[in-house]
């Protein structure tokens, strides 16, 4: 009898997917402008944009510790030992802000809620072949750990880490992505502005 193994979840399928999702909710985007007039819209544009360098730092803090390892080790420390996917944590929180930067919490929370949505599932198929891979330590370390939303009480690290320059030079490239949101955002509003298209108050 063959045993099928297990491979690493394809990340082109979660980035697709995103891409998708993302698209087919432009329309939401487009056509929608703050209800929380002038100054509302401005204390969630700076609310956002902390949101955005948040989401920054944090995949910069995860891949300082996971490196180039992912799938090889089971790394339970820094970010990892408060969640088990930070880096899909602090992805979600990045499009969360380019959401409130939009002047809107409903499309913050239709945007946020979309990447949590499509982050946990690609957080569950991960799973299977880590709890094939690392067996029992997976177990009690899901058990203790949860997968996306942080438990800072478990908060634990070494007192030196070893840093992959490479991977971490390469993670440079997604900041840029998350960077990008903001000029983005700006683009959206400015659009608005213009009453080019019909639009409605969204809160």
């Amino acid at each position: 009898m063959t045993v099928a193994i297990s491979r690493p979840f394809n990340q082109k399928i979660r980035i697709a997917a995103l891409r998708v999702i993302f698209a087919s909710l432009l329309p939401l985007v487009i056509f929608t402008r703050t209800g929380w007039g002038m100054t509302g819209g401005m204390a969630l544009e700076t609310v956002g944009i902390l949101a955005i360098f948040v989401a920054i730092l944090g995949r910069f803090w995860a891949i300082l510790y996971i490196g180039g390892r992912k799938n090889a080790v089971l790394m339970q420390e820094g970010p990892y030992s408060i969640c088990r996917h930070p880096l899909y944590l602090f992805s979600t929180i990045g499009v969360t802000g380019f959401g409130l930067m939009l002047g809107s919490v409903t499309l913050a929370l239709c945007l946020g809620g979309t990447a949590f949505f499509i982050m946990s599932m690609t957080a569950a198929r991960e799973e299977r072949f880590l709890s094939e891979t690392f067996g029992g330590r997976f177990c009690l370390y899901a058990a203790q750990v949860p997968r996306m939303l942080p438990a800072w009480r478990l908060f634990r690290t070494s007192e030196r880490v070893t840093v992959d320059v490479g991977t971490l030079s390469r993670n440079a490239a997604d900041a840029l992505v998350f960077i990008s949101l903001i000029p983005l955002a700006e683009l959206f509003r400015w659009i608005a502005a213009l009453q080019i298209f019909p639009s409605i108050a969204l809160f």
